[in-house]
């Protein structure tokens, strides 16, 4: 099996709900690098996953979603708490949905079998979502 990740920063406001949370009950901010990595069976007849620079735009234009936003306030988290998972799942939908629609080379997207969406708030404390593409 063979991966490639790319990666972004993000800085975002939410609020959670329940005593779990303490004081991220109230309104507070965070800052996430954001890591995605694709993983395929074999190399294209170019040598690669794919396409970095690509990776790294459809990436980009998800977070820009998101970026200093409040999370409270996006349709995609209402009802629900917009927790670190939540938020990796999210972006995991998204950027698979861009994969199935070719964004990344159009040939090269359907050798795809896996993407993993990890969130790193500091270097101790992460967390993901993991899937095969079709999953």
């Amino acid at each position: 099996m063979f991966s490639v990740s790319v990666r972004d920063n993000i800085m975002i406001a939410h609020s959670l709900k329940g005593e779990v949370f303490g004081p991220a009950q109230r309104l507070h901010g965070a800052t996430f690098v954001v890591e995605v990595t694709l993983r395929r069976a074999s190399l294209d007849e170019d040598g690669i996953v794919a396409d970095i620079g690509r990776a790294t735009t459809l990436l980009t234009e998800i977070l820009e979603t998101y970026a200093y936003r409040n999370l409270d306030d996006l349709d995609a988290f209402k009802g629900r708490n917009s927790t670190t998972e939540v938020l990796a799942k999210e972006i995991h939908d998204r950027y698979a949905a861009g994969i199935r629609v070719g964004r990344l080379d159009g040939d090269a997207d359907k050798a795809i079998v896996s993407l993993s969406v990890v969130l790193r708030e500091n270097p101790d404390a992460w967390a993901g979502y993991d899937a095969p593409l079709n999953g």
